[in-house]
């Protein structure tokens, strides 16, 4: 009885701990001549995220997407995080802020 009772409360934590274990969706962009590439990159629905901007322009950028409800100022040269709840499927637009008429992309969530 004692053997069943360690296994199923081990059954127990090892289910509540999982979520806590759970990694985010890793995703770099880079920015570059006011230019996204990939201007579009692909991510599983349902999954947090971590969007890492790594801006190779000469001046500072504002990633911004009213979709995913983020902005961040990357510097020229450097790099940035910024994480995304986990999304249902569909096509989220992004954008350099400052450069919004070249620099623009698309999350699509699958």
């Amino acid at each position: 009885m004692n053997v069943k009772l360690v296994s199923l409360a081990g059954a127990v934590l090892a289910l509540i701990a999982a979520p806590a274990f759970a990694e985010d969706v890793a995703i770099q962009i880079i920015l570059k001549d006011h230019k996204f590439t990939p201007a579009e990159v692909e991510a599983p629905s349902g999954k947090p995220l971590t969007l890492e901007i790594v801006n190779q322009d000469s001046a500072a950028a504002e990633f911004e997407s009213k979709d995913l409800r983020v902005e961040k100022v990357t510097p020229a040269g450097g790099k940035a995080s910024v994480k995304v709840r986990a999304l249902k499927p569909g096509r989220y637009r992004f954008f350099d802020d400052y450069h919004e008429s070249t620099a623009q992309g698309f999350l699509v969530v699958k």
